[in-house]
């Protein structure tokens, strides 16, 4: 009795929270549908990316509510763009089929197991306070009869009973099916093979595309810019060897010259060395490189690492980029007057976090560099959450697994 009462005041637990995703979950959908039919006429077309955006953020609170409960179900990241490219997603599809099952069959099942045990809570309490109040709320909890005597009220007393007997019944499988049914469609955990396989073909292409940029950025700086510094010094030492018989003064000028376009090459050559790895991160870590990029920040920086492990060297150049490219486009973009940057590592994950107070907006695609942040953190299997609504402020938040 005491293992069955516990039990059911466990679920009975996770029920308000799945009435409330059950809410969200309606409102999403009367949304998507009346975007979905003004579509038809053009109207909602403009509505629709709102809609679906909408549908993820009501999946990912109910992914939160069930991690409460258990292992939180794995959410598979922003939607695709554009549209038609977001409607061809299978976690979207099955977001939608725990949408509109959530939405009706959901909510009446949690809107059931909450209103079980107050009605018989209700109902149990009657005699205590029903001679007390006016006739017409002197009822049972469905309203089904007035009571004016002592015999009425135990019969308020027993349907009380009645509806205690159906919470102990039904309230754990109502809990059970709406946990199973959330995790069965909102996981998106490797177990998923076909899901998985479609993941990783994406962060393939997208790790081969930005391994591409990154050999086309390397090629024009040696290029446009070491290529010719170079050549200026042949050009210059050839011109300074054939003047120095008759013109020893000109050639020590075309030397000095030499010397500087040198020189020159030579801080060209060990910017795109840093480009590549930045030797900073070998010689002083994670820690002492991102303190290195908060002190040449032109926002005021503060910078928060608890890493008390290395991870891999990729994985920490990833981190760095990505703080260093973030920190650029506050600078330029958003007016903040502050920027906060925090690297933790927790459960085998490096999760970097970059938050300014500017004015927001950021949009990915916009020549902020987003485009390429999220190329590099997918490329390791990672996951890129932006966060900017107009007024601010902006957040980047990144998950890196360690030891890839």
């Amino acid at each position: 009795m005491t293992r069955t009462a516990g039990a059911t005041l466990a679920s009975l637990e996770q029920l308000p929270g799945a009435l409330g995703t059950g809410l969200l979950a309606l409102g999403a959908l009367l949304f998507l549908l009346a975007a979905a039919v003004t579509s038809l006429v053009g109207v909602g077309l403009l509505a629709l990316p709102s809609a679906l955006r909408g549908v993820r953020a009501v999946a990912d609170r109910e992914r939160g509510r069930l991690g409460r409960w258990g292992p939180e179900p794995v959410g598979p990241g922003p939607l695709p763009e554009p549209v038609r490219a977001a409607r061809t997603d299978p976690a979207l599809r099955r977001e939608l089929r725990w949408l509109v099952g959530h939405a009706t069959v959901g909510l009446l099942l949690s809107a059931l197991g909450v209103l079980l045990p107050l009605y018989a809570f209700r109902d149990l309490s009657f005699p205590l306070w029903w001679w007390a109040v006016p006739r017409e709320a002197a009822t049972d909890s469905l309203a089904f009869w007035y009571v004016d005597d002592w015999g009425g009220a135990g019969l308020v007393v027993l349907l009380g009973l009645l509806w205690t007997a159906l919470a102990v019944l039904l309230i754990r499988p109502i809990a059970r099916y709406l946990a199973a049914r959330g995790r069965r469609l909102l996981d998106t955990t490797p177990s998923d093979l076909s899901l998985r396989v479609s993941q990783l073909t994406a962060t393939r292409a997208a790790a081969l595309d930005a391994h591409a940029t990154e050999l086309r950025r390397i090629e024009r700086s040696l290029h446009d810019g070491t290529q010719n510094r170079l050549v200026a010094v042949t050009v210059l030492l050839g011109a300074a060897r054939r003047a120095v018989p008759r013109d020893p003064v000109a050639a020590d000028e075309m030397l000095e010259k030499a010397q500087a376009a040198a020189e020159q090459a030579l801080a060209e050559l060990r910017s795109v060395a840093r480009g590549i790895l930045p030797p900073v991160l070998a010689d002083r870590g994670l820690a002492g490189a991102l303190s290195g990029l908060a002190a040449t920040s032109a926002v005021p920086c503060r910078v928060d690492v608890d890493v008390p492990v290395r991870c891999a060297a990729s994985v920490e150049a990833t981190a760095y980029f990505l703080v260093a490219e973030a920190l650029t486009n506050t600078a330029r973009h958003s007016g903040a007057g502050r920027v906060d940057v925090t690297v933790q590592a927790r459960d085998g994950r490096l999760c970097v976090t970059v938050t300014d107070d500017g004015a927001g907006g950021a949009i990915e695609g916009g020549g902020s560099g987003l485009v390429g942040i999220r190329r590099r953190v997918e490329a390791h299997d990672g996951t890129l959450t932006v966060t900017s609504p107009p007024g601010g402020p902006t957040t980047l938040t990144a998950e890196l697994p360690c030891g890839s």
